[in-house]
């Protein structure tokens, strides 16, 4: 997502190789619950990253936006990491009675657990994993390769479909990545409870969404492929990566001081984990970078349409986005709730799928035109104007 070079890429897939090598190990040799929190942190980075992507095509075409015409092709090509998510959530499932207490038989002797048994068990946990998946794929089916298909067609009839499709997406990514928050990452810890968890997870998908986008922008302008994407676009796009960080705080503050304020049992010890020792660093270190930095970085006009301010600060979040998932993943595994682990398997971890993310999306940048061509509203997006 950032500017490569031609040496880049046999880096890129060196880093890949180390990476997939020290995750065999990881698997071989560290405790299982280390091995599998780690692969559902990337899973989730995919799932949301992929998700936000495609939420962000579909919003253009909800609202039929023609500013964001010119730069629709890229949420497009970071979409179709769902299709590397699919296979790494189908072995995500082998981590269910390893981390989900629910599916463990066991759990029919907890009485809270015991009411949500056919709702935590395996099969049904799988099938919602499935039909999550299958729903995002059908989304990148009908825009993305509807999209593709257009610069060749130029038939007018799929910004219709498009339209006609984007509110029904909107209710699919309402269920899936509300899916993807209550199962993967509260059903770590299912008698926890939170009204609001949903929109949290939403809240960090669009943003990491966006930091992609903007990255991958800023490459293709240096690279000279996007010629026709100015400063005005830019603010656009650094508006909302401001807009949402803000939107993100919010929706983290308010679900941490509800449950501080009311002090129920049942609720305070999610948060208490994340508070006491070490963990108590990684809270900070996550509001200062998820929120302190990037909200005073683009507070002013110029600088959301500042492309080197845009691009460290759209790394800084994605970089935030994993730490934030960190956070959620670690803390809620009962060997790893001591304190933050940091060693050579998260590494490996960060390595492997860093990379392979990385190689995608480039891989990706070469498919179809840089701009949706056939679309009619280009042009209107191109002379864009604030």
């Amino acid at each position: 997502m950032t500017h490569t070079t031609s040496s880049q890429p046999a880096a890129l897939l060196g880093a890949l190789v180390l990476g997939a090598l020290g995750v065999g190990a990881a698997y071989a040799f560290v405790p299982a619950e280390r091995f599998w929190a780690n692969w559902i942190l990337w899973l989730l980075f995919l799932v949301t990253l992929s998700l936000g992507a495609l939420f962000i095509v579909a919003l253009e075409h909800l609202v039929s936006a023609r500013w964001s015409v010119p730069v629709r092709r890229v949420p497009e090509r970071i979409a179709t990491l769902l299709l590397v998510a699919v296979p790494t959530a189908l072995v995500g499932l082998m981590a269910l009675p390893v981390l989900y207490p629910g599916t463990r038989p066991e759990a029919l002797q907890n009485k809270l657990l015991a009411g949500k048994a056919t709702w935590l068990g395996v099969p049904f946990f799988s099938a919602r994993v499935v039909i999550g998946l299958a729903l995002g794929l059908l989304g990148l089916w009908i825009l993305v390769k509807g999209s593709l298909r257009q610069d060749e067609t130029q038939d007018p009839a799929q910004n219709r479909r498009a339209r006609t499709f984007a509110p029904v997406f909107m209710a699919i990514f309402g269920f899936t990545i509300t899916q993807t928050g209550w199962d993967w990452v509260k059903g770590l810890t299912p008698e926890w409870f939170s009204d609001i968890f949903g929109v949290y997870v939403f809240a960090g998908a669009f943003l990491a969404a966006l930091a992609a986008t903007v990255l991958t922008v800023l490459s293709l302008r240096d690279e000279g492929r996007l010629e026709g994407v100015k400063c005005d676009h830019l603010y656009n796009l650094g508006g909302f990566l401001f807009g949402f960080t803000v939107f993100w705080s919010y929706i983290g503050f308010a679900q941490y001081m509800l449950m501080w304020y009311a002090n129920m049992p049942e609720e305070v010890y999610w948060y208490r984990w994340r508070v006491e020792g070490g963990w108590g660093a990684v809270t900070l270190l996550l509001a200062l970078v998820h929120f302190v930095i990037p909200f005073f970085a683009l507070v002013t006009r110029d600088a959301k349409q500042d492309p080197a301010r845009l691009r460290w600060v759209a790394k800084l979040m994605l970089a935030a986005h994993v730490l934030d998932l960190y956070w959620m993943v670690f803390p809620s595994v009962p060997s790893l709730r001591h304190g933050p682990v940091f060693s050579w398997p998260e590494l490996s971890f960060l390595l492997c799928f860093g990379s392979l993310v990385l190689l995608w999306v480039r891989r990706a940048q070469g498919v179809g035109r840089d701009m949706p061509v056939g679309d009619a509203f280009l042009k209107e997006g191109l002379e864009f104007r604030l």
